[in-house]
């Protein structure tokens, strides 16, 4: 269903809208949702018109921001209105604003791919940890996780707009006490749920299975008054006031969300290691993402652009950092550009030093969540050893592990793909690569520019202009950045990347049942318990060390299939709460043990 024409909604408005209906006209809510979006057109005074009929017609007037934030802009011709099935159905087909605090897009000048650092003086080190959550918010957490609950007991199937509604409702009672990283992991849940009800390419089960654990986790730690929990820091990026500051190229990437936004995020270092980035994100898709590797960096009246600030380096006066590391635009900051360093230079160099074990075990030690910080950036030595399974086999020098290479970005038209393909043209070829570790896929890393190797002679041949690295999002290898015959090739034979932990573990079984229980609800786990796979699910868990896992299994299916009723035939036992705590404790358990077997992948040295 396509929502470009409608303005995005505001979660309150519609929840307002859809709680106002009575029982008869819920029921016909999703069906009057389907088509709205289709017959919606423009009006010549900037509003969006959607006729039902000959007899009434909803018109939508967003403010000045372009959304839907007050009632009074939707309105409805018929005699039933506002409290009518026209405007409960068009405002349920637009799609849905983000929070006032909500992360997701980010602004302009701020970026979208967080990462996790070591708090330096410019970005506020040694703030106190947040409180435990005051009552308001343990009451808006309590009420969360009862929608979350039963939005997951329906599963997508049933989570049409009233389960969305009550979700939306209770994400902004969240958002009222303060709790702005609670409302968007529920916005999250929603837009997953309406993607999956829509067959959306851009959405994927196991997507909205995280969200729905992030999201259960986060709620029930708040509902339990747990002081220092995460959810209830703000979402909004807080700048403080820093010093001078240094800082050097590391590389660029372009940035291109499902949601429109594109631009790009430059990665730095400060002289000290401590990671930082600028970034320029704006709507704007596909074009702005290849178009703003090349844009002025709008920071200090700097004269640099992106591509020279990922190889060069900028001292900032009245430095503005956020605690995730971003570089602010203040009124007051200042930069002049300063010599680029190279990464056989500190402080880039410091990357690849360490070795990559250590780097991954810091890495697994903070492993965030969906919409959290991504992984910090990876640096090392490799040798080609080819292609194998869609992506390029290295192996990490020094009796380090076998790695896969991935696209950091698999979009044709981004050169990523096309620059891992020449790579692996070149078996024997020494090469430095700086990346982020995919958390979904063993011993995998997702490389963002690569680079020769120091003293090698089998190594990359790169243009004078691009300072020893080239930034795989946009800069594009030909065959004479690469040595003639490199020395050292792998022996002939097909390629193999090793073993998979993951993959040969039987916990993908779980991962399924998990998966069930969020596109078919309750039901479909309970049926799943009931089917002949239930008992080979714990026998194979079992079989393989994994006793816990398979008692969280049987748990979880006993609970979705626990039904009592009273004498009359009633639900003695309604409330999804139970359920809910099960395919939590099941999920955290997986997601636990799914990251051990990735530490393996990382840390077992090849033959």
């Amino acid at each position: 269903m396509s929502t470009r024409t409608l303005p995005p909604v505001a979660p309150d408005v519609l929840a307002d809208a859809v709680e106002q209906l009575s029982p008869r006209l819920r029921r016909k809510l999703d069906a009057a949702i389907t088509d709205c979006a289709g017959r919606a057109s423009a009006t010549a005074d900037g509003a969006v018109e959607v006729p039902f009929g000959e007899d009434a017609a909803v018109t939508l007037r967003p403010g000045p921001s372009g959304t839907v934030t007050e009632a009074g802009q939707a309105v409805c011709t018929c005699l039933l209105a506002p409290r009518c099935l026209h405007r409960a159905a068009v405002l349920g087909a637009a799609p849905l604003a983000d929070g006032n605090d909500a992360t997701d897009p980010a602004p302009p000048g701020t970026g979208t791919q967080p990462d996790p650092q070591e708090a330096a003086p410019a970005t506020g080190a040694g703030a106190a940890a947040p409180a435990a959550p005051d009552a308001a918010q343990v009451r808006a957490a309590t009420a969360l996780w009862d929608a979350a609950a039963e939005a997951l007991s329906a599963g997508a199937t049933a989570g049409g707009a009233v389960v969305q509604a009550e979700l939306l409702r209770a994400a902004h009672t969240a958002r009222l006490a303060g709790l702005p990283r609670a409302e968007a992991a529920a916005l999250t849940v929603v837009r997953g749920l309406r993607a999956a009800r829509d067959r959306s390419g851009e959405q994927r089960l196991a997507d909205l299975t995280g969200a729905f654990r992030e999201l259960l986790a986060g709620a029930a730690l708040l509902a339990s008054g747990t002081p220092g929990t995460d959810a209830a820091r703000p979402a909004r990026r807080v700048y403080g006031q820093g010093g001078t500051l240094r800082v050097y190229g590391l590389c660029r990437e372009p940035v291109l969300s499902a949601t429109g936004y594109g631009g790009v995020t430059t990665h730095l270092a400060g002289p000290d290691g401590t990671p930082y980035t600028v970034s320029d994100v704006c709507p704007g898709g596909l074009a702005r993402a290849k178009g703003a590797g090349s844009a002025s960096v709008a920071l200090g009246g700097a004269v640099l652009d992106h591509a020279g600030l990922a190889r060069g380096g900028l001292r900032i006066v009245g430095a503005t950092v956020s605690e995730d590391g971003r570089l602010g635009a203040g009124r007051k900051v200042g930069a002049t550009p300063l010599r680029g360093v190279d990464w056989s230079e500190e402080p880039a160099a410091a990357l690849f030093a360490r070795p990559v074990r250590e780097a991954m075990a810091a890495v697994l030690a903070d492993p965030g969540g969906p919409g959290g910080p991504a992984p910090e950036l990876l640096g090392c030595d490799t040798e080609v050893i080819g292609a194998a399974d869609g992506c390029v086999v290295v192996r990490v020098t020094g009796g380090g592990p076998l790695l896969r290479l991935r696209p950091a970005h698999p979009h044709p038209e981004l050169p990523h793909a096309a620059n891992l393909r020449r790579i692996a043209q070149h078996p024997g070829l020494a090469l430095r690569v700086l990346g982020r570790p995919d958390l979904d896929r063993a011993a995998t890393l997702l490389p963002l520019a690569v680079g020769p190797v120091p003293g090698e002679s089998a190594t990359l041949r790169l243009p004078e202009a691009w300072k020893g690295r080239a930034d795989l999002g946009y800069d594009r290898l030909q065959g004479e950045h690469f040595p003639a015959r490199p020395a050292g090739g792998t022996a002939d034979g097909p390629v193999t990347a090793g073993p998979d932990p993951l993959a040969l573990a039987p916990l993908w079984r779980v991962r399924r049942l998990l998966e069930t229980g969020v596109a078919g609800g309750r039901r479909a786990v309970a049926e799943a318990g009931r089917g002949p796979d239930a008992a080979s699910l714990s026998a194979r868990l079992t079989r393989a060390g994994l006793g816990r896992a398979a008692h969280l299994a049987r748990a979880l299916t006993a609970e979705a299939g626990r039904r009592p009723r009273d004498p009359f035939g009633r639900l003695a036992d309604p409330s999804a709460d139970a359920y809910a705590r099960a395919w939590l404790a099941s999920a955290v358990h997986l997601a636990a043990a799914e990251r051990s077997l990735l530490a393996a992948s990382w840390t077992h040295p090849t033959a």
